[in-house]
């Protein structure tokens, strides 16, 4: 029987998708993570706020607009984040409670919400979308602790699935500690 990472490899249509490295700043007071393009230039940036009620992270491009908002809903049944985008709700991701191994959501508005499937707690898993696997993120790429490859396929919204990913990281370190 394979291994769950090994479920998780894109499939043969991501020699077109975009690849992303994302850094999570270990030192720092409020989360912080970095993100790169596949030629190390850096493309945003994820920062969250100290000390809240939540948490709340900001979505920055490289010119240093916002390009989205995350923020943690909180006494809800399970975690849940809201993500927006210029002020509009583009997605919630939550986490499914009373599963064996962790499962999450992201709804958008409308139909064609995403699921995640692979081995959330060694990072390897996918964004699937109506049965198609539209991006991979992975920690097995990268030597170095907190950083994880994310490879999104062109037509698919970057920005959400980035965002999601910091969210799935956030909540998976949550119930580690």
């Amino acid at each position: 029987m394979p291994s769950a990472a090994a479920t998780t490899r894109p499939p043969p249509e991501y020699a077109a998708a975009v690849r992303y490295k994302m850094r999570q700043k270990v030192f720092s007071m409020a989360d912080r993570f970095t993100i790169t393009n596949a030629v190390d230039e850096p493309v945003g940036f994820i920062e969250g706020k100290v000390l809240s009620f939540g948490d709340k992270l900001r979505f920055f491009d490289v010119r240093d607009r916002e390009v989205a908002y995350i923020e943690q809903k909180l006494l809800t049944w399970g975690p849940t984040y809201e993500i927006y985008r210029n002020g509009d709700l583009a997605g919630v991701v939550k986490k499914k409670l009373f599963k064996l191994s962790p499962t999450f959501t992201v709804d958008v508005p409308g139909p064609d919400d995403l699921t995640v499937e692979g081995d959330l707690w060694e990072h390897e898993y996918v964004f699937v979308r109506g049965g198609r696997t539209v991006a991979a993120v992975s920690k097995r790429w990268w030597t170095m602790a907190d950083t994880y490859g994310v490879d999104v396929l062109e037509d698919e919204d970057h920005v959400l699935i980035l965002a999601s990913t910091v969210v799935i990281d956030l909540v998976q370190a949550d119930e580690d500690r």
